[in-house]
């Protein structure tokens, strides 16, 4: 059974050549305008085997030479996959650790006894207590550090580097914010280890590992850029796309305070590691065509035309030879013979994503349309993460599937208890209170319960603590009935309601837990039962609380289970996004017209989710409501197709279409 199926999801869009050229001149050209050394990978798990291997190279010349090896070392998610593969490495290699030194890069301060949210006890837990390292050999802000001696230590830290004889490879992740550890945007070049106030956005990024916002660090202790500078080798680690803006910036922009990592541009021996999902906006991912010549498919040569539409400022149909050629886009006219061809050939590509029909138009010629006439009416299993995923990333095209028609289900994969405020319980707890007076004023038993829910939020939970059962019960409970509001809003029928409440995210806690045959056995059992003609996934990968991702994994994961099956034969799998980020158009496949009128219908099934509104937990580092983003991102998508000389809609919801043999089979 795989479990990590979404990471070798292939859109199609990136040769090989263009991030791992055997050609020396090609890989210059390809790279001209980046200014750190980088390295792609395929994906986490290949990035993660080949810096562990870099670093366990390391460890054997050093003891070869029967010299210490000095390492800084970070927490984070980042690094985890390197410290796993270290791990193993030190089980099935025989890579000894007892010649390693760890400095760790940073700590969240105040530190605590315990070591709760701690970079150290991630450290530990994960690699330096899995292995033969000594645990004299691991230095680390700890607890016994307050605001008076905290100069003190950063000043004794920096000493204990020097008297090891210097850094010899730190391993560090880039923040969302350009940050590298916590030296936050305004860090000067000449800082060393010290205490720094973290910006409003890194402690956003943070807010997904607490319970509360309240718990989330405001300062941290860092290695400063100078001490990074100084380390004899440096490891930037960076997966996923939701830092693929700020990585263009480090890696292809000037060097800028705002942004602090771009200064190791300066060091003389660092390299950035990302996966193709963080490269996707370098030149080279992006625009190949700007830095050499290009493997041509319709996705590329799309992304091509909608570029030097915005560059020119003219519709598809508008541009001519002479905008081909100035723009490097002359190897298309020596392909295609003329910008009309290729104008005529994208237009008409474009245009036939648009249908307003998502589960096919029964009795039409389906020939250049997006999804299949037949069957009708269709099986149709949408996917949801958490309970309100459906009507916010697709809720136009789902009240389109019901008023088509088919037969709709909606399988909510979480019951989203740790993203409702504790105000909602006590709302809701204090009404059953009311009610119980009304109608049922002697049942002590019920009455207690409720109470001590009551007692529990308002005296007893404090702020790092987490719920307990009878609160998550009724968060979750909260979420359904939301949930169930709004498919009655939409007309779906109760019985096609699924809450799947997979393993993996019952925790309790921010930290979920990983995906097991459990959560992807519960998946199978309800595709079987339904056996739907298609299938809606959410592809938003942009999550920054990673469910998502997880979600899809477990949706991937079952259908790669069953796709021998004769009912998957007939099976089309669609994915969408929208919470998080938008699909580029390139890659957009089917594109669902909404008008003013459905817009603000997908507006009202969105705030049948109250919880989610103001008062919820986790809304991430976008202010804008869920409604509000989801509103705007498919009026963009509506002014994008707009502005290439297509029709002119009130908004568009995109998907791109998973196949089955697009999954790397490594």
């Amino acid at each position: 059974m795989q479990y990590d199926l979404s990471s070798k999801i292939s859109l199609e869009r990136t040769p090989e050549r263009y991030y791992r050229s055997a050609d020396m001149i090609e890989n210059l050209r390809q790279t001209r305008f980046e200014k750190l050394p980088t390295t792609i990978f395929a994906n986490v798990n290949e990035g993660s085997e080949f810096i562990a291997q870099k670093i366990a190279s390391l460890i054997r010349e050093k003891k070869k030479q029967q010299q210490k090896c000095v390492l800084g070392l970070s927490g984070g998610l980042s690094p985890l996959g390197v410290y796993d593969e270290l791990v193993r490495m030190h089980i099935e290699e025989d890579l000894s650790f007892a010649n390693v030194i760890v400095f760790n890069v940073s700590e969240f301060f105040p530190v605590y006894a315990d070591e709760r949210h701690s970079n150290a006890r991630l450290l530990r837990g994960n690699l330096l207590d899995k292995t033969d390292f000594k645990s004299d050999n691991f230095y680390t802000p700890d607890a016994t550090i307050n605001r008076s001696n905290v100069n003190e230590f950063c000043r004794d830290y920096e000493h204990k580097i020097v008297q090891f004889g210097g850094l010899d490879l730190v391993l560090v992740s880039v923040g969302v914010v350009g940050n590298i550890a916590y030296n936050e945007p305004g860090s000067q070049l000449s800082t060393n280890t010290r205490l720094m106030l973290l910006d409003n956005e890194s402690q956003q990024d943070l807010n997904r590992y607490y319970n509360s916002a309240a718990e989330v660090p405001s300062s941290a202790i860092t290695m400063g850029l100078a001490t990074l500078l100084n380390a004899k080798q440096l490891i930037i680690l960076a997966w996923g796309e939701n830092k693929s803006g700020i990585l263009k910036e480090i890696i292809e922009g000037k060097t800028d305070d705002n942004v602090p990592a771009s200064f190791m541009q300066m060091h003389q021996n660092a390299m950035v590691a990302m996966d193709l999902n963080a490269a996707q906006q370098l030149t080279r991912i992006s625009h190949p065509w700007l830095v050499g010549h290009c493997d041509w498919n319709d996705m590329l040569i799309r992304r091509a035309i909608v570029w030097l539409c915005h560059e020119t400022g003219k519709p598809i149909l508008k541009l001519t030879n002479k905008d081909y050629n100035q723009h490097g886009l002359d190897e298309l006219l020596v392909e295609y013979g003329s910008a009309y061809n290729v104008n005529i050939k994208i237009f008409n590509d474009l245009q036939h994503t648009i249908t307003g029909w998502p589960g096919g138009k029964p009795n039409a010629d389906d020939t250049n349309r997006p999804e299949r006439a037949l069957p009708y009416p269709k099986k149709v299993l949408i996917f949801s993460p958490h309970p309100d995923d459906d009507v916010i990333s697709m809720g136009g095209t789902f009240q389109r599937l019901v008023d088509q028609h088919h037969e709709v289900h909606v399988a909510y994969q979480t019951s989203g208890n740790i993203a409702v405020g504790d105000e909602e319980v006590i709302r809701y707890v204090s009404l059953m209170l009311n009610v119980l007076d009304r109608f049922d004023n002697t049942n002590f038993a019920v009455r207690q319960k409720f109470e001590k829910i009551l007692r529990f939020l308002h005296h007893e939970k404090k702020a790092q603590d987490s719920d307990n059962a009878d609160v998550l019960f009724i968060k979750a409970q909260i979420r359904r009935e939301e949930a169930r509001s709004a498919c009655r809003f939409v007309g779906l029928m109760p019985q096609n309601i699924h809450f799947l409440d997979l393993p993996f995210y019952e925790t309790g806690k921010v930290q979920k837990g990983k995906l097991t045959e459990n959560d992807v056995n519960k998946v199978m059992a309800l595709l079987e039962d339904i056996q739907p003609h298609q299938i809606f996934v959410a592809g938003d990968l942009a999550d920054p609380h990673g469910t998502h991702k997880v979600c899809l994994n477990a949706a991937l994961g079952a259908i790669h289970e069953l796709k021998a099956k004769e009912w998957m034969q007939d099976c089309r799998i669609w994915m969408y996004r929208g919470a998080w980020a938008e699909w580029e158009i390139d890659h957009i496949e089917m594109a669902v017209p909404i008008s003013p009128e459905q817009l603000r219908m997908k507006r009202n099934a969105i705030l049948k989710h109250q919880s989610q509104m103001e008062s919820a937990p986790f809304l991430g580092k976008d202010e804008r409501l869920f409604w509000q983003r989801a509103e705007e991102r498919n009026q963009a998508t509506a002014m994008l197709y707009n502005s290439l000389g297509l029709a002119s809609y009130e908004a568009i919801e995109a998907f791109v279409e998973f196949r089955l043999n697009s999954l790397s089979e490594k």
